[in-house]
């Protein structure tokens, strides 16, 4: 759970294409996505700002990202590592995951 008295807020800011973390009125980080020529959403890089590393923020972002995604019934792509390791240790309900390969082997 993050340190912090500020009210966290996770939001899916399209135009940007990203879901971007708050705490309080300050943006703490963001998960970029693109969809690819399947309407898949590959989500490349995750960002929390170093003011507020050690928080827990990354794992809330992606989390409520990936809840949001499966609540759509859009299909996640995950090249950022830090979404792989995420999905590999949580279960999200209805998330319908599409792993890379790279010369058809798995990405790590």
């Amino acid at each position: 759970m993050p340190d912090t008295d500020d009210e966290l807020t996770v939001y899916r800011d399209d135009p940007e294409s990203r879901y971007e973390i708050r705490v309080g009125s300050v943006m703490a980080g963001y998960t970029e996505f693109e969809p690819d020529e399947k309407g898949r959403l590959v989500f490349p890089h995750t960002e929390i700002d170093p003011a507020f590393a050690g928080r827990g923020l990354g794992a809330v972002l992606v989390g409520k990202a990936m809840a949001d995604v499966a609540a759509r019934g859009e299909t996640v792509v995950p090249r950022c590592s830090f979404v792989r390791r995420y999905l590999r240790e949580n279960e999200v309900a209805g998330l319908d995951v599409h792993w890379p390969t790279l010369d058809g082997a798995p990405v790590d």
